[in-house]
């Protein structure tokens, strides 16, 4: 199983009940980015993939089964806290915190704001959700993340999430494999079991 690096936060509590009802299975997980997990696909390296954006022009079959919903974050003392319905374009000005260039959750954050005719600002690139939540939280901008990336954050007040119109954005997760693949018996039960104790 390879998994976008996100999905960390939900897959692997559902990997758990899976491999204790089916103990005689053995798993392996490999966890990466989007441009990792493209190149994985293409050498066929792994039974299934969970990602958010299934890529365009492969031949991969892709099943959604769960919600990813965006949210836009930012320190608990930005002036934004607390107001409500806030207009995209509000947020011209503001630096964002973003992940790298490819990734899921940057093009559909860039697309939601171009349509709404807001260049994000880039103030800084990092490689994973762990940098840019704690880059949020020292006051450095603003990101969008996964809400099940920043649900411990937000709880413990380390970050607020911004009442913006139009977010959350939500996005699916998907289960993908290359098209005409046969998948063993394991890994038919696996997909069996993340389609009925889904979230």
């Amino acid at each position: 199983l390879a998994i976008l690096t996100t999905v960390k936060y939900t897959v692997p509590k559902l990997l758990g009940g899976f491999c204790a009802q089916h103990p005689g299975i053995d798993v392996a997980m490999v966890v990466g980015n989007r441009e990792k997990l493209l190149q994985r696909i293409a050498h066929n390296e792994d039974d299934l993939y969970i990602m958010g954006q299934p890529p365009e022009g492969l031949d991969l079959v892709c099943e959604d089964f769960a919600d990813n919903p965006l949210v836009l974050v930012a320190p608990p003392d930005h002036p934004l806290v607390g107001k409500r319905q806030i207009a995209p374009q509000r947020l011209h000005q503001e630096p964002f915190i973003l992940r790298e260039p490819g990734s899921g959750t940057r093009l559909t954050a860039e697309r939601f704001f171009a349509d709404h005719g807001v260049t994000m600002k880039n103030r800084l690139e990092v490689g994973s959700n762990e940098a840019i939540k704690q880059t949020v939280a020292g006051g450095l901008g603003l990101a969008v993340l996964s809400a099940h990336t920043v649900v411990a954050e937000l709880a413990l007040g380390e970050l607020t999430q911004l009442d913006v119109r139009g977010f959350p954005l939500i996005r699916r997760w998907h289960l993908v494999y290359p098209r005409g693949k046969r998948l063993s018996a394991a890994a038919q039960a696996f997909k069996h079991w993340l389609f009925t104790h889904r979230q």
